[in-house]
């Protein structure tokens, strides 16, 4: 299954907050992930179980570095309004008190690290569309988790953003360790995560 893209049409003058009010009333169903990619609503199916199981191991050993007070999140909205974009990354790093009170989504600016394990049906939208809104916006460290790279699956650390454009700070294929920056200061053992 790929994914499914709900184009508002052009002439209907969306503004953001006409594209954010489609992401909120989108009914889709249970598991998919509904986005918002370069002013198009976006859904995709439910996560494989090794795209689960990756995120899951990630999450496990960046929780033994983080500081007390922040979270790492599954399902929370990042806006990247100047791309036109509301992304839901398979895990995003913030100060937990960002994270709390009403509302689905945050500030891009606010967020410390996003990570992303590319599907089938997202690969492009992760490697290109969301690393460019990433760093548009300014987000400090975007881990790509690349499964589906041609040849053998990556893992890609991207930083420095600048003029809507990262530096790759590290890139390794599975199976070789990549080292995540400060505040992290956790070398990641890659050969851990499944090869789908």
């Amino acid at each position: 299954m790929s994914a499914l893209t709900v184009d508002p049409g052009p002439g209907h003058g969306q503004d953001w907050d006409d594209l954010v009010r489609i992401w909120e009333e989108t009914d889709a169903p249970e598991g998919c992930k509904v986005e918002i990619i370069e002013g198009i609503v976006t859904v995709s199916p439910p996560p494989s179980k090794d795209h689960n199981t990756t995120a899951e191991l990630l999450q496990r050993r960046l929780y033994t570095v983080i500081p007390e007070d922040w979270g790492i999140y599954q399902t929370l909205g990042v806006s990247v309004p100047g791309r036109a974009g509301l992304y839901i990354p398979d895990l995003v790093v913030l100060p937990r008190a960002v994270a709390t009170g009403p509302g689905h989504r945050v500030a891009a600016e606010d967020v410390r690290l996003v990570v992303e394990i590319t599907s089938p049906a997202n690969a492009n939208h992760d490697r290109i569309g969301k690393a460019h809104g990433y760093a548009r916006v300014g987000v400090e460290l975007f881990l790509l988790l690349d499964p589906w790279h041609t040849g053998r699956p990556t893992a890609t650390l991207y930083g420095e953003p600048s003029d809507g454009t990262y530096r790759v700070l590290e890139a390794v294929e599975y199976g070789e360790t990549l080292t995540l920056p400060k505040p992290f200061g956790l070398d990641l053992d890659t050969g851990v995560f499944p090869v789908s």
